[in-house]
C-alpha cells in the first residue's frame, strides 16, 4: 500500500511516496508564485496551489504502480483565508498566514471582545495572522465580495475539496482561525457571530486522521489513480510536521525551523497557558497541544545568503563558523522581517547575519512551554539541516533529538527534513487503516537516529547574550512604528 504526504507551504507544494512500513519511493516538490500587493500583505492565489499540487501528484506517481496508491494526507500552511462563493469559486487572492494587515481588527478583538473573552471561547487570544481577524478586515473593505461569502476555508482545505468535493477541515488547522472551541472541537457560534459568518459557510470538522471522501472520477482520472483513493482531512503544517517526528501524545516537543519558527508541545489533555503567551491547538493525533510561533525564522538565514550576500551556498557561508566564534559576537539581529506575532508594527529591520537572532525562539519558548518543560526536543524544517550544533540555538538548553523514518531506503529525507509531508503521509496511512492509530503509527515508523547534548561553555556564552537580547524588543517597540 502507498501513500501520498503534501506539504503545501508557502513557496512550493511539496510531495512523497510511502510504503506503509515507513519505504519513500520519490519526493517532489512544485513552486508557485507569492504575492504582496502592498507592504505588509501576503496573498496568493489557491488555483496556483491546486495547479501544482496536481502536477506534483502526477509527477510522484509517474513511475509507480498507481493501483497501490491508498491515501493522500495534506498539511499546509495554516491561517490563509480562502473564500468560495455559491458556485464554490475562489472569491479573491487568499490572505496567508504571514500577511499583516489586520493589526486594527486584531487590537479591536483582543479589547473590545477582550482577551479573557476570547481565550473563554476559543483557548486563545487574537493574533493578526490568524483568519477570524482577516474576516473583519474583509467585511469592513471589501464588503461587496463579503457578502458572496458561501464557504470559507484553509489553504490545504481547499486542495482537498478539489480532490473530493468535500468541504472539511481538521481540527488542528481550525483551531488557528479563532473561529473553533478547542476544548469541545466545535466551531464557536459566538465567535462566528462577532465575524458575521454562520455555520453554514464554515467547512464540516474532522479529526485529522479521519476520511472525508475519495477522489472525484474526474480527478481520479486527471491523476491516473483509482477513484478509491482516501482522502483524510491532514492537519495544519505544524502539526503534521510533529506527527512525521513522532512528537505525539503526552509530553513529545518539536521545534519547527522553516520560513517560520515554532515550539510544538504534545499533550493528551487541553490546557490553556494562563498568560495566552502560546497558542492552545487540537493536535493531529486526537489530543492537543501548546505552540510558541514566530513569524521568520529560517527564512531570516535564506534572505541574508541570497538577497544580501548572493548566494544559496549555506554550507559553505557557514563552514568559517568554529566552536571558539559561537556565543562571541556581539551584533544582534531581530529576526521580524515579515513582523512579530504579537505585533505587526515591527517590521523588517535587516541588520547582519550571524547575529545572535535565535534568541527569539527562545523568548516564543515562555518559560519553558506554560511550565511544562521541554524535554529531549526533535527538529524539522529546512532549518534543521543546518550545521547540526545545539548550541547554535540558545534557547535549546536541552538535548536534541534527530528524528528519521524507520525504513530509510531510496531516494531518502535527511533526519528532521520533510516532516510536514510524512506527516500527511502518516494520517494517511491510519485513514487507510494501516495502523489503528496515529500514536502507534508515529512509534512505529519514526525512531530517534542521534541526540545531541550542547556544550555548557558555549551555553553559557548565549545565556549571557541572551539576557541582553531580552531588553532589545521592549525598548524597540516604540521604534519601530516609526521606521
Amino acid at each position: 500500500m502507498l501513500t501520498i504526504g503534501i506539504d503545501l507551504g508557502t513557496s512550493a507544494v511539496k510531495l512523497l511516496l510511502m510504503e506503509s512500513d515507513g519505504k519513500i519511493h520519490k519526493i517532489v516538490s512544485r513552486e508557485y508564485p507569492l504575492s504582496f500587493p502592498r507592504p505588509g500583505w501576503s496573498e496568493q492565489n489557491p488555483e496556483d496551489w491546486l495547479k501544482e499540487t496536481l502536477a506534483g501528484i502526477r509527477e510522484l506517481t509517474a513511475d509507480c504502480d498507481k493501483s497501490q496508491v491508498a491515501g493522500i494526507g495534506c498539511g499546509g500552511q495554516m491561517h490563509g483565508l480562502v473564500v468560495l462563493d455559491e458556485d464554490d469559486r475562489v472569491i479573491r487572492p487568499a490572505i496567508l498566514w504571514n500577511d499583516g494587515r489586520t493589526e486594527e481588527e486584531t487590537g479591536w478583538l483582543n479589547s473590545a471582545v477582550g482577551k479573557e473573552r476570547l481565550s473563554a471561547l476559543t483557548a486563545n487570544i487574537a493574533f493578526a495572522g490568524f483568519t477570524a481577524p482577516k474576516l473583519l478586515w474583509m467585511k469592513k473593505n471589501e464588503p461587496e465580495l463579503f457578502a458572496r461569502i458561501r464557504k470559507i476555508m484553509l489553504p490545504k482545505d481547499y486542495i482537498n475539496y478539489c480532490l473530493t468535493g468535500v468541504h472539511s477541515c481538521d481540527y488542528s488547522d481550525a483551531s488557528g482561525m479563532l473561529l473553533l472551541d478547542v476544548e469541545k472541537k466545535c466551531w464557536s457560534a459566538e465567535m462566528l457571530e462577532i465575524c458575521g459568518v454562520t455555520e453554514e459557510q464554515m467547512p464540516k470538522l474532522y479529526e485529522s486522521y479521519e476520511v472525508t471522501g475519495t477522489l472525484r472520477p474526474e480527478m481520479a482520472e486527471a491523476l491516473g489513480l483509482p477513484a478509491t483513493v482516501k482522502i483524510v482531512a491532514g492537519a495544519g503544517d505544524n502539526a503534521a510536521a510533529a506527527v512525521g517526528t513522532g512528537v505525539v501524545g503526552e509530553g513529545g516537543c518539536n521545534i519547527s525551523l522553516g520560513t517560520s519558527g515554532t515550539i510544538f508541545i504534545s499533550s493528551d489533555h487541553f490546557g490553556v497557558d494562563p498568560n495566552n503567551a502560546l497558542h492552545a491547538f487540537a493536535h493531529a493525533d486526537g489530543g492537543y497541544h501548546l505552540m510558541g510561533c514566530m513569524l521568520s525564522a529560517a527564512s531570516c538565514n535564506k534572505w541574508f545568503c541570497e538577497d544580501i550576500l548572493g548566494t544559496d551556498d549555506y554550507a559553505e557561508e557557514q563552514k568559517e563558523i568554529t566552536d571558539e566564534k559561537l556565543g562571541r559576537n556581539h551584533v544582534f539581529f531581530l529576526p521580524y522581517l515579515m513582523g512579530e506575532v504579537a505585533d505587526q508594527r515591527c517590521k523588517r529591520p535587516r541588520y547582519l547575519h550571524r547575529a545572535e537572532h535565535g534568541f527569539d525562539t527562545r523568548r516564543h519558548d515562555a518559560g519553558g512551554a506554560g511550565g511544562r518543560g521541554l524535554c529531549h526536543p526533535r527538529f524539522s524544517g529546512g532549518g534543521a539541516l543546518a550545521r547540526p550544533r545545539p548550541e547554535e540555538e540558545p534557547h535549546l538548553r536541552r538535548r536534541r533529538q534527530k528524528p528519521a523514518l524507520a525504513e530509510d531506503h531510496g531516494q531518502c529525507l535527511r533526519p528532521g527534513a520533510g516532516a510536514d509531508r510524512i506527516g500527511g503521509a502518516i494520517l494517511a496511512a491510519v485513514g487507510c487503516g494501516a495502523y489503528p492509530s496515529v500514536q502507534e503509527a508515529a512509534e512505529k515508523l519514526v525512531h530517534v537516529t542521534a541526540t545531541v547534548k550542547p556544550d555548557p561553555e558555549i551555553r553559557a556564552r548565549y545565556e549571557e547574550r541572551y539576557q541582553k537580547h531580552c531588553l532589545l524588543y521592549p525598548a524597540l517597540r516604540a521604534v519601530f512604528p516609526l521606521l
